[in-house]
C-alpha cells in the first residue's frame, strides 16, 4: 500500500485514542485530555508534523525516563506580574497550558503576565498556548526552545531549536490574528514529512555537514544543520538567527532551563550532552491584557479595520487572495472539523503499533 494514502479520522475518535494512550502510560484523565486537545488541534489546524504523528515520539521519550507523567508543576520565584515554573520534566502539552493559565490569570489583575518555564519537555504548536489568551479577548504569546538543529548564520555546527514564536490577537467580527512561525527556515516536522512522502525539499532549508546547500532531507541525519530564517545571509538569514537567539534567552536563559546546544533532543535514542546548565526545554509564555491599554471593543474594531485594509490590498495577480496570519490554519480547522483529520499511511501504522502496546484500537 502506497506511504502516500491519506485516511481521514473523525477528530473526536482520534482524540479519545490519543488520550486513552496518555492515560496508558500513567498520566491523569484531566492531563491526558489536556495533552491529546493540544496534538488535536495541531492536525485540525494543518500543521500535521506537529499533530498525532507525534505521539509515539512523547512514548519514547517517557519510557527513557526523561518525561514524568504525573509532575508536581511549581511556581518558584513570583512577582505580581511575573512568576517562573519547574514543569517537573512533565509533557509540555501539560505544562505549557498551566503556565499559559497562570499568565493570563495575572494579566486580568495587574494588565500583564510573563511566565518562564525551566525543566519541560516538547509543547506542541506554539499557537495552542497563545489561543488561550486570545480566547479570552487578550493578547497571548507563546515560546519556547527546542533541540539544536540550526545552524547559525556562518557556522557549520547546530546550535540553535527552531525555536517558534507565536502571538495571537483577538479580532471583532473576523478570527483572530494568529502569527506562529519557526525562527528557521523552515520546522523539522516538515523535513519529517518530506522524508515520509520521499520527496525533495525546497533549496534553502537545509545544508550538509559541509555547509553547502542541499534539497535531501536526509542530509539532517548525515550532520547537516536547518538554516534559520532567511536561509543564507544574502537573504536575511542573520535575522532568523537573532530571532532565534532571542527565543532561547527568554524561554531558557530567563528560566534556567537548559539553551543552544546543551537543549535535549527531542528523539529518545540521541543522549543527553554532559554539563547541560538547565533543566529541561524552556517555555515563554506572555499576555498583554487589552483592557490594561484601551477599550478591548475599540481595539477589536480597530483590528477588524486593520483585517479588512490588509485582505483588500491590491495583488499581484489578479484573482491572487490575500491573508491574514492564521487564516489558512483556520480553513484548515473547518474543513477538517467537517471532512475529518487525514493521516498518511505510515502515520497510521505508527499509531496502530503504538495502540497496540497498550491494547488501544485505533477506529
Amino acid at each position: 500500500m502506497s506511504e502516500n494514502l491519506y485516511h481521514s479520522f473523525r477528530p473526536a475518535d482520534l482524540k479519545l485514542f490519543v488520550k486513552q494512550v496518555f492515560e496508558a502510560i500513567g498520566c491523569s484523565e484531566a492531563d491526558a485530555d489536556l495533552a491529546s486537545d493540544v496534538l488535536i488541534e495541531a492536525d485540525l489546524r494543518g500543521i500535521d508534523s506537529h499533530g498525532v504523528a507525534r505521539l509515539s515520539g512523547y512514548i519514547r521519550l517517557w519510557e527513557a525516563g526523561r518525561i514524568n507523567v504525573i509532575p508536581k508543576i511549581k511556581v518558584i520565584r513570583e512577582m505580581s506580574g511575573t512568576a517562573t515554573i519547574d514543569g517537573d520534566a512533565g509533557l509540555g502539552l501539560v505544562v505549557a497550558p498551566k503556565a499559559m493559565a497562570i499568565a493570563i490569570e495575572k494579566a486580568s489583575i495587574v494588565g500583564s503576565g510573563m511566565v518562564t518555564v525551566s525543566n519541560s519537555n516538547h509543547f506542541g504548536i506554539a499557537a495552542y498556548h497563545a489561543m488561550m489568551a486570545s480566547d479570552k479577548n487578550m493578547i497571548g504569546i507563546a515560546m519556547t526552545n527546542a533541540s539544536p538543529l540550526v545552524a547559525p548564520t556562518f557556522a557549520a555546527e547546530r546550535m540553535l531549536g527552531t525555536n517558534p514564536m507565536c502571538f495571537a490577537v483577538p479580532a471583532g467580527k473576523y478570527p483572530p490574528f494568529i502569527a506562529d512561525l519557526a525562527t528557521s527556515a523552515a520546522a523539522n516536522g516538515k523535513l519529517e514529512i518530506a522524508e515520509r512522502k520521499g520527496k525533495k525539499i525546497p533549496s534553502g532549508w537545509l545544508q550538509d555537514k559541509e555547509g553547502n546547500d542541499t534539497r535531501n532531507s536526509k542530509d539532517l541525519k548525515r550532520g547537516g544543520a536547518l538554516l534559520p530564517l532567511g536561509s543564507n545571509r544574502e537573504m536575511g538569514s542573520h535575522k532568523g538567527y537573532s530571532l532565534s537567539s532571542v527565543v532561547d534567552i527568554l524561554s531558557a536563559v530567563l528560566s534556567g532551563a537548559n539553551y543552544g546546544p546543551w537543549v535535549p533532543p527531542f528523539v529518545s535514542f540521541l543522549p543527553l550532552v554532559a554539563n547541560m546548565p538547565g533543566k529541561g526545554l524552556g517555555h515563554f509564555l506572555g499576555v498583554l491584557n487589552i483592557e490594561a491599554f484601551r477599550d478591548t471593543d475599540e481595539f477589536k474594531r480597530n483590528m477588524d479595520q486593520w483585517i479588512e485594509r490588509f485582505k483588500n490590498a491590491i495583488p499581484i495577480e489578479k484573482n491572487q487572495k490575500i491573508l491574514i496570519p492564521g487564516e489558512p490554519e483556520m480553513t484548515f480547522k473547518m474543513e477538517r472539523l467537517k471532512l475529518g483529520i487525514p493521516l498518511i499511511e505510515n502515520v497510521v501504522k505508527d499509531l496502530e503499533e503504538t495502540g497496540k502496546r497498550f491494547s488501544i484500537s485505533l477506529a
